[in-house]
């Protein structure tokens, strides 16, 4: 079992229902020509110094919704530089996914919880991550950073205070998103061994879809979702790329810490889903108030799979 200590920073993400934006929840920046935090119905929408939408924070469920998760908290949608969706939202077949997304669905504490929404493994009910605040904290005409912060409830009792900032850029004509989560238990917290779980790009399914790894295509089997043993092995990154029924070609890609535990990846591509999971090696231990660091580093693309670009971005990410 995986004992995770102390860490000195960091921040985390999750889909929720909102109590508060916080004191920059109407959150444009006053700066002309850079990132802007918008409000709309249901988040904070981040637009590009030309008014191009990046993502929206989604904090509240919409009325006409599918969903049938608690928790919310979540990116969607996320764009394309050109303006085309690559998560989805709710779909027919997983109605608990939720664009880009982090929870867990064995948990073991003060009480058993699932906050991925699946309820096989442990209650749904009185279970949600609930947002606090969606800060804008810093935005130019080159970046801008994000300050999000949950409470991840059981029976009302808070199990977790999710602390988590999102920066974001372009880069090349793709759009680099980092993510960057800490997650502080109240108590100690068991993460129990599953195939999937964790942080999850949601990815839409409506095309030919490839996945693409440093090494090249990748054709491995499609892992087993009760088989932890069957996922894929450990990458820098792993890039999801579908040309839809329209003609476009998008993708996403998810990179890597080194700082992050040893993840294998449940990327399966029936439901279009990229995972790095932590739990799939083996049980993580949490710690009564010392915070889980996790980071990756999310590339939104139009066309094929950069991979030269990836890689370049992999490896600076591994130095920060």
């Amino acid at each position: 079992m995986k004992h995770l200590g102390m860490v000195m920073f960091g921040t985390s993400v999750c889909v929720c229902q909102a109590l508060a934006f916080g004191s920059s929840a109407a959150g444009a920046s006053d700066k002309a020509g850079a990132f802007t935090l918008v409000p709309d119905d249901y988040g904070m929408v981040l637009k590009t110094p030309d008014s191009r939408t990046v993502f929206r924070y989604m904090i509240k469920k919409p009325t006409q919704t599918k969903l049938t998760a608690n928790s919310v908290c979540c990116l969607y949608p996320v764009k394309t530089p050109s303006g085309e969706d690559v998560v989805e939202f709710a779909p027919s077949d997983h109605p608990h996914h939720r664009g880009v997304f982090l929870a867990w669905h064995a948990m073991e504490g003060k009480k058993p919880a699932d906050f991925w929404g699946w309820g096989a493994w442990a209650p749904t009910e009185n279970r949600v991550i609930t947002n606090r605040s969606v800060k804008l904290v810093e935005a130019d005409a080159k970046h801008a950073v994000l300050e999000v912060r949950n409470d991840w409830t059981a029976e009302g009792e808070v199990m977790m205070e999710e602390a988590t900032t999102i920066a974001a850029r372009v880069r090349q004509g793709l759009y680099v998103i980092d993510l960057d989560f800490r997650l502080t238990p109240t108590s100690d917290i068991t993460l129990k061994q599953t195939a999937f779980s964790g942080f999850c790009v949601k990815a839409r399914k409506d095309g030919e879809a490839v996945y693409v790894s440093p090494k090249g295509e990748v054709k491995l089997p499609n892992p087993h979702h009760l088989k932890p043993e069957t996922d894929w092995p450990t990458a820098d990154w792993y890039d999801y790329t579908i040309k839809l029924s329209g003609g476009k070609t998008v993708g996403a890609a998810v990179l890597d810490h080194p700082g992050n535990p040893p993840s294998l990846w449940h990327n399966l591509a029936p439901i279009a889903m990229v995972n790095p999971c932590i739990v799939a090696p083996g049980p993580v231990q949490l710690k009564q108030g010392q915070p889980l660091r996790l980071r990756y580093r999310l590339v939104v693309h139009d066309g094929p799979p950069p991979t030269e670009l990836l890689n370049q971005l992999g490896a600076e990410w591994r130095r920060q």
